[in-house]
């Protein structure tokens, strides 16, 4: 799990940095790259997850490494939007919710598989509303949705850690040290992606939008 914390911690620094870096370029620049950097951020997280046991350990943590900064420029327009007190107090807040939940699910005896079900099928519907919302703009149902969000990454984050640990054990008592590598470039991306999501999710509730 060490190596899964350490490649998730290395993606997010990639992600910050290049975030810190895409601010400084003009605006039409960043929207040229948008479109590009969001259709390659799926190309490579629908492949990473397909081909990860076909490819080598390191090939598959550089694309992860890849989308990681593909994400620091799909989110500049967020941080734009939002006051860096706003955003350094979201980020400490995903980072306290994030690590009690990670160790929830490191240490838990109870089987999280069928909530991770739930959790998946939650996720689905929150999605189709909020693409349905987006022409009502309902703002009730937006906050409503934005909560129903947080707990479902929550969750999602202790299932996430309790499924990465059996696999690296898993892998880890048949000697396998491939298949171990592999599992911490995926289990890093799980990862990540729970984080960033909860990191936007609870922003929307920080505000704090520049005027």
């Amino acid at each position: 799990m060490r190596r899964v914390y350490l490649w998730m911690s290395a993606g997010l620094i990639v992600t910050a940095m290049i975030a810190l870096v895409a601010q400084t370029l003009p605006d039409s620049l960043i929207s040229i790259l948008m479109i590009p950097a969001i259709i390659l951020e799926l190309i490579v997280v629908i492949g990473l997850s397909a081909l990860v046991h076909r490819i080598s350990p390191t090939l598959a943590l550089l694309a992860f490494l890849f989308y990681s900064a593909l994400n620091g420029i799909t989110l500049t327009p967020i941080f734009w939007a939002y006051q860096q007190t706003s955003i350094a107090f979201s980020f400490f807040a995903t980072a306290s919710m994030f690590a009690a939940m990670t160790i929830v699910g490191y240490t838990t005896r109870t089987d999280l598989t069928k909530f991770g079900s739930l959790l998946m099928m939650g996720l689905v519907g929150m999605i189709i509303a909020s693409v349905i919302n987006i022409f009502f703009a309902n703002k009730e149902i937006y906050w409503l949705l934005s909560f129903i969000g947080v707990i479902i990454f929550v969750g999602l984050t202790a299932y996430d850690t309790q499924r990465i640990k059996m696999m690296t054990m898993q892998a880890v008592s048949e000697g396998n040290t491939d298949v171990e590598s592999r599992v911490g470039v995926i289990g890093a991306l799980r990862l990540y992606l729970d984080f960033i999501n909860l990191f936007l999710l609870i922003l929307r509730f920080a505000g704090g939008r520049r005027k």
